[in-house]
C-alpha cells in the first residue's frame, strides 16, 4: 500500500484523535501515535493499543476475560503491580473507532489509577501490601476492578510473634496444670499415708489395751499363801465391820 493509501485509510483515525481526550504533556497523544505508526501500515486498533500503553504503561493487554470470580482470580495471579489494564478485543475496536466509547472507558480506567493512593493507604493501614491490582473491561462492556494483596513483612512478623507468644503461654499453662496435678496427687498420697499410719497406730494401741486387761499372774507357793492369808483377813475384817 502506498503512503498516500495509508494516509487515506488513517484519515478517519486522525479525525477521531483530534476529538479524543488528550494525554499529559509528557506522553504522546493518540494523534501523535498515529502519525508515528501510520506510515508502517498499523491498524487503528494496534495504534490505539500503543497509545493506551504510552498513557497507562506496559501493563495494558488486550484479551477477553470472563466475569466469574475464577477468571478474575487468574488475572490477579497472573499479573503484578498496580498498572494492569485488560481490555476485551471487541471493546478495543469500539474505542479505536468511537471517540465517545474511548472517552467513556478511558475514564473508567483512569478511576483505577486515581484511586491507587487511597487503596495503598488502606492496605498499609491493615498491614497488607498490594501484589496486583487493575481494571478489566469485559466483552459485554462491564468493568471490574480487582485487587490482590498479602500481609506485609512487618504484619507477618507481628502475627508470627503473637502466635509464638500464644503457643508459649499455652505450653506454660499446661506445665502449670501438670505441676498442680502432681502436687495435688502428692498431697493426697501423703494424706492417705498419714491416715493409714494413724489407723495402724490406733489399732495397735487398741490391741495392746486388750492384752493388758487380760494377763496371768505367777508366783511361788509361799507368796501365794501370804496373799491368800491376807485376802482372808481382809474379808473377815470386812465381815466383822459389817456385823
Amino acid at each position: 500500500m502506498s503512503i498516500l493509501g495509508v494516509n487515506g485509510a488513517l484519515a478517519g483515525a486522525y479525525q477521531y484523535a483530534n476529538k479524543a481526550q488528550k494525554t499529559s504533556a509528557n506522553k504522546a497523544s493518540f494523534t501523535e501515535q498515529l502519525q508515528k505508526t501510520g506510515e508502517a501500515g498499523i491498524s487503528k486498533a494496534d495504534a490505539y493499543t500503543e497509545y493506551l500503553k504510552q498513557k497507562y504503561g506496559a501493563g495494558v493487554s488486550i484479551q477477553n476475560v470472563g466475569k466469574g470470580q475464577g477468571n478474575i482470580d487468574r488475572i490477579g495471579a497472573g499479573t503484578a503491580g498496580t498498572g494492569n489494564v485488560v481490555i476485551a478485543q471487541n471493546i478495543l475496536e469500539q474505542m479505536a473507532n468511537d471517540p465517545e466509547k474511548a472517552a467513556y472507558y478511558e475514564k473508567k480506567i483512569q478511576e483505577h489509577f486515581d484511586s491507587l493512593p487511597q487503596t495503598e493507604a488502606f492496605m498499609a493501614a491493615i498491614g497488607h501490601k498490594i501484589t496486583s491490582c487493575g481494571v478489566v473491561v469485559h466483552e459485554d462492556g462491564t468493568v471490574t476492578y480487582y485487587l490482590s494483596g498479602e500481609e506485609s513483612p512487618e504484619k507477618k512478623a507481628k502475627v508470627e510473634a503473637e502466635q509464638k507468644a500464644k503457643q508459649e503461654k499455652k505450653a506454660a499453662q499446661r506445665q502449670e496444670n501438670l505441676k498442680r496435678s502432681q502436687e495435688a496427687a502428692e498431697k493426697r498420697r501423703q494424706e492417705m499415708e498419714i491416715a493409714y499410719r494413724k489407723q495402724t497406730m490406733e489399732e495397735a494401741l487398741a490391741n495392746r489395751t486388750m492384752e493388758t486387761n487380760r494377763f496371768t499372774y505367777t508366783a511361788t507357793s509361799e507368796v501365794m499363801g501370804s496373799v491368800a492369808a491376807a485376802y482372808e483377813k481382809n474379808i473377815m475384817g470386812a465381815t466383822g465391820i459389817l456385823q
